[in-house]
């Protein structure tokens, strides 16, 4: 059974003669354990279709069917259970909570499943611990550096150990040092066991992955396997 199945998917905004499509009739496959890089300029769809990939967002019509279950009809309850236990995110703007130290913002999932202190504080530790970041657990995301915060929102989304990671852009506001050391972190997880999809605009960042698909104009144009 394959991990995410799509089948002809669309999104379409504004209905009729203005209408956007920003999904245009998408079918796509992924198996468990790929590395996929999905790219695409600004306004080609591929955040559209991230969303969509991360139950953040409904079609207009099409099938999605997620370790063989059609997505379509679960309440709201149930689909923020699947994106708190299956996926974990990782943003562009890390999405750290500003009064909250290291340790606390990659807690707070793990509150939200509820975790008893204990368990969700080991975790939380050990996450920031696999991204190098023990010496900085009680600062705040003021005091750390772009490349430093976005390890905290990495932590943050694998400490659960989900099996998927969405990562939309995750070294686009970084300096290309701390790009590398973001892209080693995804390769460690990916070794483990994860699924990693990530999306950008950046052909080099891309090509690190197994499978690049490219879209533009909400369309899948190209769909290569690098090795």
């Amino acid at each position: 059974m394959s991990l995410i199945e799509i089948r002809d998917m669309y999104k379409i905004y504004n209905p009729g003669e203005n209408e956007v499509r920003a999904i245009d009739g998408v079918n796509l496959t992924i198996e468990h354990g790929e590395f996929v890089a999905i790219i695409g300029q600004s306004g080609s769809g591929k955040s559209t279709l991230m969303n969509m990939l991360g139950l953040l967002d409904v079609p207009t019509s099409g099938k999605y069917l997620l370790n063989g279950k059609d997505v379509e009809g679960l309440t709201d309850d149930e689909l923020s259970e699947i994106r708190n236990k299956e996926i974990g995110f990782i943003f562009q703007g890390f999405n750290l909570i500003t009064s909250l130290t290291a340790v606390e913002n990659v807690e707070l999932p793990l509150v939200y499943r509820g975790m008893k202190k204990d368990e969700r504080n080991e975790l939380a530790i050990s996450a920031l611990n696999r991204v190098g970041l023990s010496h900085r657990l009680d600062h705040l995301p003021k005091q750390m550096s772009g490349g430093q915060q976005q390890r905290v929102a990495i932590a943050r989304a694998v400490a659960a150990r989900p099996p998927i990671i969405l990562a939309d852009e995750p070294t686009g506001n970084l300096d290309s040092h701390s790009g590398v050391e973001v892209m080693k972190i995804l390769h460690e997880l990916h070794e483990e066991g994860r699924t990693i999809i990530l999306i950008t605009h950046d052909n080099e960042i891309a090509n690190e992955a197994q499978r690049v698909i490219r879209i533009q104009d909400g369309q899948i144009v190209s769909d290569i396997n690098n090795r």
